[in-house]
């Protein structure tokens, strides 16, 4: 058996937290136990305790207040949801990547700055290749590009949703890179900002839609095999 690392310790403790959270022992609103406390519940340091909290208020579960304390936010883990979304098929997962970025560039469309047409554009020409420092670099660099439309759409729920979404997005854009599925061009990306600078919303989707077309048009030929 390895030895326990801070980096596990830490895990285990998050998803102890996680556990009391969700079953409802402690209220949404309610403040948890202090730093001391907890260390006695979890039998661990208090750095340990210092990280596994930092991870919750990170994914939602928890809110830290300046000289109050520590208090619970959500009882709804949302690593469980988006677990069960990686888990989904590539055609759901391309299904729905499709319909969030279309109503995002749609609100784009409308929403726009000057300064958030830049922004896509300087993330568009940064984008590259995936020659350009490997497959990794390449969907970072794609993921920004894409994030900067759903930015632009001043939707702040469609904005946390992408961040939610995006460990699934990954894994479709390494679908597409893999060869599994064709990888839209250079040209459909631009289309799409093109598009989101015309301010037309319906131009903006149909573009998105377009862009996605090809790879959802596979997936239903792999599927019918």
């Amino acid at each position: 058996m390895q030895p326990a690392t801070r980096t596990n310790l830490t895990d285990s403790a998050a998803d102890s937290l996680r556990a009391e959270i969700v079953s409802g022992r402690w209220a949404v609103g309610e403040r948890i136990p202090n730093e001391a406390a907890l260390t006695d519940l979890l039998s661990v340091s208090r750095g340990t305790v210092r990280e596994a909290v930092r991870a919750l208020v990170s994914q939602g579960l928890l809110d830290t207040r300046q000289g109050s304390g520590t208090y619970v936010r959500s009882a709804v883990d949302p690593s469980a949801a988006l677990d069960r979304v990686k888990r989904a098929g590539l055609r759901d997962q391309w299904e729905t990547r499709a319909g969030l970025d279309a109503e995002a560039a749609r609100l784009a469309a409308q929403r726009h700055t000057p300064a958030d047409l830049v922004k896509m554009r300087r993330l568009l020409e940064a984008r590259g290749t995936v020659a350009d420092g490997g497959h990794e670099a390449f969907i970072r660099r794609d993921i920004a590009f894409h994030k900067s439309v759903v930015e632009a759409s001043g939707n702040l729920a469609m904005i946390e949703l992408y961040d939610f979404f995006t460990g699934a997005i990954a894994e479709t854009i390494k679908a597409t890179l893999a060869g599994e599925l064709p990888e839209p061009d250079a040209p459909a990306h631009a289309a799409i900002v093109d598009a989101v600078a015309s301010g037309d919303p319906d131009r903006a989707a149909a573009a998105v839609r377009a862009f996605m077309a090809p790879v959802l048009l596979e997936l239903d030929r792999l599927l019918d095999q």
